[in-house]
């Protein structure tokens, strides 16, 4: 993150893989990123997947802080607002890929997701598999061009995701109803924001939709929606640095003063004065 005065401009990256090879997953160390890192914040267009093996720090996603231990995983995908708060301690690796890389449906399937958690635990049990599906897609990642096969990496990457057991994968298989709600919801709540509309467009009865969504996320429907929205709008606001109207225009919302309405009653602050909080963070 770049300050300007108060106020602090938030990295825009784009995928670039090193070498002259257009590979779908790059890999990195932790070590590496500590390099680069100014610890600033930042928002990238593609998905960063992070092993951690051990030590203690901390990273924000989406405006949420998240502490590192040893056996975790993070994952941030595109769009997401994140920094690497504190990782002076922390050893592991990233692996940083394109939406499109995975190769089986189920891991294609989670990568869609807008609903990926952004920190867990891999259980000791588990954890045996991940390193060996990580070191080996460590392995041919960095084998050079000309003997390196470039389905490999993909496959690998959706074996290491396979492994991972991300913490929404269970529920996504399990909910097809929920699973139809969640793409629709990310498809149009900048245009429809009432849950009615998707209990319609889905074709269930408004009790069969908020039960499912109700099952998954601990929410109502109507509620799932809402928390869709204002984290879209804290994107505009904090990495965007648009005003209210223009957020309000874009997120369907009548004019500046109702969607200020809607703003201050999901995070009880105005979207200036959370702007502006942000900024200085």
């Amino acid at each position: 993150m770049v300050k300007n005065g108060l106020v602090r401009v938030i990295r825009q990256m784009t995928y670039q893989p090193s070498g002259h090879r257009a590979a779908a997953v790059e890999t990195m160390t932790l070590d590496r990123l500590r390099e680069l890192n100014d610890g600033g914040t930042q928002r990238a267009d593609f998905h960063v997947l992070a092993v951690v093996d051990a030590g203690h720090g901390t990273v924000t996603v989406d405006f949420r802080h998240h502490p590192l231990k040893e056996r975790s995983a993070v994952w941030i995908p595109p769009g997401a607002v994140h920094q690497w708060d504190d990782i002076a301690g922390v050893a592991g690796h990233l692996v940083l890929f394109v939406p499109t890389a995975p190769v089986t449906h189920a891991t294609r399937e989670l990568v869609a997701s807008p609903d990926l958690v952004a920190h867990w635990s891999v259980p000791d049990a588990d954890w045996p598999f991940v390193e060996m599906a990580r070191d080996h897609l460590l392995l041919e990642a960095s084998a050079v061009p000309e003997n390196a096969p470039t389905e490999l990496p993909p496959i690998l990457l959706s074996a290491l995701i396979a492994r991972l057991r991300p913490p929404q994968a269970q529920a996504l298989s399990a909910h097809p109803v929920f699973q139809e709600f969640r793409s629709s919801v990310e498809a149009h709540f900048r245009e429809h924001h009432a849950a009615g509309y998707y209990a319609r467009t889905l074709g269930y009865a408004p009790r069969t939709l908020s039960r499912a969504v109700q099952q998954v996320t601990g929410r109502t429907a109507k509620a799932y929606i809402v928390d869709r929205i204002v984290l879209e709008a804290k994107r505009l606001l904090a990495h965007d640095r648009l005003t209210a109207a223009r957020c309000a225009a874009m997120l369907g919302f009548p004019d500046a003063s109702n969607f200020s309405v809607f703003f201050r009653k999901a995070t009880g602050m105005r979207p200036g004065a959370w702007q502006a909080a942000a900024a200085v963070e």
